[in-house]
């Protein structure tokens, strides 16, 4: 019933940038806490950033200072800016709805999308 696509990964040097997209569809997408995540090959998925459904931010430390959480809600879509790449930033990165519309218990809810790959890389 709830479906989510994320979009704008791809190859990048060392210091580049990237724009992510998350496009949520089936559910009442202002309502709701939202985060990015990403799995790296043979690591567990890692909480990135998260934003509520008032606006409040909260960054994992290895991003803080580099990447920017923000959402549009007439597009039902949540986006991650991420600057200053660097090569440990690659992996599969996912969006998700939060079961609480709160960045202090970070819950995912709905089934995963597909992801999209970020590599970085010389």
């Amino acid at each position: 019933q709830v479906h989510l696509v994320e979009s704008g990964g791809g190859l990048v040097q060392p210091g580049g940038s990237l724009r992510l997209s998350c496009a949520a569809r089936g559910i009442m997408f202002s309502d709701y806490t939202m985060g990015w995540y990403r799995q790296a090959p043979g690591k567990q998925r890692e909480l990135v950033a998260a934003i509520s459904s008032g606006g409040t931010t909260n960054y994992a430390d290895f991003v803080k200072g580099r990447f920017t959480i923000s959402r549009d809600n007439a597009k039902n879509m949540v986006s991650l800016q991420m600057n200053s790449l660097k090569p440990e930033d690659t992996a599969v990165y996912y969006c998700n709805v939060n079961i609480v519309d709160t960045i202090a218990t970070m819950v995912p809810w709905v089934d995963w999308g597909q992801g999209t790959q970020v590599t970085v890389s010389a």
